[in-house]
């Protein structure tokens, strides 16, 4: 009786976030070990089929690094890195597009679909999704002029078609987003799945953007999680080096987002079961969350 008692009492302290957030676009990113490890797919799924069913319209975009690896390791083909970007020739991004949309994309909605969802993957192409352009990697220095840097066919967000994605909304369909881009004139981009889904997020005035990562959050200088930042105190905290690394670019997604209307952003630990539920459902929540002020 206990536990059943338990059960109400958390279902009843998800009541008012349930009521805040209905009817609302959560944009989730999907990457890391959940894209991985076979039990935390199936919490994943189940997440999200939750969430359109108590009237939340979450939007799924995803990433793929590890399976792309794997299939150029297969082709011998090679892999060059740069400041943490994949260098893409066309060589690679045929492999890109194929295993982004045409295997892990799949995957996915084949996953939700078979849990009772209702999903549908795209890809930027489809539709005019994201119009993408050639990004131009530039790396300062101190003493001498910026370096720049061609890293071939990758791209960044220039406009995402929302028209797409509310009339698959209205229909009651989840979408799956394959974070590959196209220019007006055809030509097709890798795009950072991060960068995907702040731009969706944006472009559709989100009420959460939620990236999903393979730590437990942003991190103090204790080694401890922090479960709140303003913009202001996530800038200062990049400034004096407690955030670093690979969690610097996903800081900054979330501070696009915040700019561009984007209610609330997430960092979260996508290795916990039920990850998503947990954060956006409990007062505690498990991640760092990043608000306006």
């Amino acid at each position: 009786m206990e536990q059943e008692k338990l059960k109400a009492k958390i279902l009843l302290e998800a009541l008012p976030y349930i009521r805040q957030f209905y009817g609302r676009t959560v944009v989730i990113k999907y990457g890391g070990h959940a894209m991985i490890d076979e039990k935390l797919k199936q919490s994943f799924a189940l997440n999200v089929i939750l969430l359109k069913y108590i009237g939340l319209n979450p939007i799924i975009v995803h990433g793929g690094g590890p399976q792309i690896g794997n299939m150029l390791k297969q082709l011998n083909i090679p892999t060059q890195f740069r400041e943490g970007m994949r260098v893409t020739d066309a060589a690679t991004m045929d492999v890109v597009e194929m295993v982004l949309v045409g295997k892990v994309n799949k995957e996915i909605v084949n996953l939700i679909n078979l849990n009772g969802g209702k999903a549908v993957g795209l890809s930027g192409k489809d539709g005019f999704l994201l119009r993408a352009e050639k990004f131009q990697l530039v790396i300062s220095k101190k003493d001498a002029p910026p370096e720049i840097i061609d890293v071939g066919k990758v791209g960044r967000v220039v406009e995402v078609n929302t028209a797409l994605i509310y009339s698959l909304q209205e229909k009651g369909f989840i979408p799956i987003i394959a974070p590959v881009g196209v220019d007006d004139q055809g030509e097709t981009y890798n795009i950072n799945a991060d960068f995907v889904a702040s731009a969706v997020a944006s472009s559709l005035k989100a009420a959460k953007l939620i990236l999903l990562t393979d730590v437990p959050g942003i991190m103090d200088d204790r080694e401890k999680v922090i479960s709140s930042l303003t913009k202001k105190e996530a800038i200062y905290f990049m400034d004096q080096g407690v955030i670093k690394g690979g969690m610097i670019p996903k800081v900054k997604c979330c501070l696009e987002a915040l700019e561009a209307g984007v209610e609330k952003t997430h960092i979260v630990d996508g290795r916990i079961e039920n990850s998503i539920i947990l954060e956006m459902f409990t007062k505690a929540g498990i991640g760092t969350e990043i608000v306006p002020s």
